[in-house]
């Protein structure tokens, strides 16, 4: 009897965009009083797991600044936030970024 396995599915973003894995926070209580999931702010550092090819500028295309793997720091109200596969990503257009930290 044959079974189907899951695949891993992979995120290849466009242009100047960039796939990035958002940090959890771990559950925090302040006070001793427990904090729900719906009163916790988004995350606004994660880890770049994907990154486009860049933008076309007169016919050349300008290189990415940020590689896979680097740890970025976002804007909290930025980009489009995507569900595959039971994880949580965000894809933003590189400008976005506020910073890379090391």
């Amino acid at each position: 009897m044959a079974s189907a396995t899951k695949t891993k599915m992979q995120v290849f973003p466009l242009a100047d965009r960039v796939a990035i894995r958002p940090m959890e926070d771990t559950e925090r209580r302040k006070g001793g009083l427990y904090i729900p999931d719906t009163a916790k702010e988004k995350p606004i550092q994660g880890d770049v797991i994907a990154v486009g090819p860049g933008r076309l500028e007169k016919g050349q295309r300008v290189p990415m600044e940020l590689q896979v793997g680097d740890r970025v720091v976002y804007g909290k109200y930025t980009g489009s936030q995507v569900e595959l596969e039971d994880e949580e990503i965000v894809l933003i257009k590189e400008s976005d970024v506020i910073a890379k930290l090391s």
